[in-house]
């Protein structure tokens, strides 16, 4: 059930959004009651149980929940812990509403991540005051982590870029291989492939550990990285460490930041993009779906970016060859799944500004 939601242009007719309040409530006439109070601030939705609140809020992404916590069959707590163990849905705030006035349910309410609980019958003043502080808070706490992760990202972009001039690339391949990731990912999606392990958010994930995939090169010697010939074999098996190498400082940069989760991704994306669909790839000889996911991903726009770019051993290919390399790849080098998700969208990739002409465009 969902009543009207006030003007689109907001209270101040400007063409602002009002938030969205998900309202939870067993009881029809508390629902109709604190919608009538709140619908003239907010945009309000309404469920009466909590498994009606959970399909609503997949749907609507509220920007703030008030859950009753006193409901037949799924409680206000068993609601809660399935927004809690959901990705999308977690990081909505959620304010307790109850009659139940005990200091032990109080409590525990807090302790399962509700941010507020306000007990019934309440003040409409207050009631909104308490949710507009949540709702700035959520938005304050968004900004911090987006500027955080963004610094991030550049500190990460800079690094890999650094380490990928030595070898002589133009400094914008970690940038543009980011980029071909998230676009060669998304059209996944859109595909629905791979359901089991890659969404948008794992795609995020992914994309931002990708400017990482070389950085086991820091610990390669330059006369090999410069070498403008072929390599002897044990020039070779000496520029196969920066797989290993770039997984063993990956590993402990997550060791030492446990809650960076792209980290996981980037120890798994520099040890294994090497390798190859037929097992013929290095360091450790994986086949198939053997090979995680998200190096799959990564092996197909590495490699685009790297024929399309001039390097000191070679001239820059055209977008139809290194098409055309990539088509030859399918099955042996590349998943094939992947290869024509490529082919089907490869004007995509195609862009005439790739970026990385100057070094400098790595640090944007």
């Amino acid at each position: 059930m969902k009543v009207p939601q006030s003007s689109p242009k907001g209270q101040a007719g400007q063409g602002i959004p009002l938030p969205k309040v998900l309202v939870v409530d067993d009881n029809l006439a508390n629902l109709s009651y604190i919608g009538s109070q709140l619908s003239s601030q907010y945009g309000v939705l309404m469920a009466k149980s909590g498994q009606q609140a959970l399909a609503i809020a997949s749907r609507n992404q509220p920007d703030l929940i008030l859950l009753d916590i006193d409901m037949p069959g799924m409680d206000g707590f068993e609601t809660m812990a399935r927004l809690q163990d959901s990705d999308s849905l977690r990081r909505i705030p959620v304010i307790y509403l109850t009659a139940n006035h005990d200091l032990e349910i109080e409590l525990k309410g807090l302790d399962s991540g509700a941010k507020d609980f306000v007990t019934k019958p309440f003040q409409r003043d207050i009631i909104i005051h308490r949710i507009n502080l949540q709702l700035r808070m959520a938005k304050y706490q968004h900004l911090l982590e987006e500027t955080v992760k963004e610094l991030e990202d550049s500190m990460v972009a800079s690094f890999s870029g650094l380490i990928e001039c030595r070898d002589g690339n133009t400094g914008g391949h970690v940038l543009r291989t980011k980029r071909y990731v998230s676009i060669l990912g998304g059209l996944a999606i859109d595909k629905g492939l791979f359901p089991d392990s890659l969404n948008t958010r794992e795609l995020g994930l992914m994309a931002r550990a990708a400017p990482l995939h070389d950085i086991g090169k820091i610990g390669i010697s330059d006369d090999i990285l410069l070498k403008e010939g072929r390599f002897h074999d044990d020039e070779f098996e000496m520029m196969k460490r920066h797989t290993t190498i770039g997984a063993e400082i990956i590993d402990h940069m997550y060791r030492k930041a446990p809650t960076q989760h792209y980290l996981a991704y980037g120890k798994k994306i520099a040890l294994s993009h090497h390798e190859m669909y037929n097992g013929q790839g290095y360091p450790e000889g994986l086949a198939g779906e053997d090979i995680p996911l998200c190096s799959r991903i990564l092996a197909v726009a590495d490699v685009y970016d790297a024929l399309v770019e001039e390097r000191i051993y070679r001239p820059a290919l055209s977008h139809k060859s290194a098409v055309r390399i990539i088509r030859d790849g399918r099955g042996t080098i590349f998943d094939p799944v992947l290869v024509d998700v490529f082919l089907d969208n490869d004007s995509l990739f195609a862009s005439k500004d790739r970026g990385g002409r100057k070094v400098l465009q790595a640090f944007q």
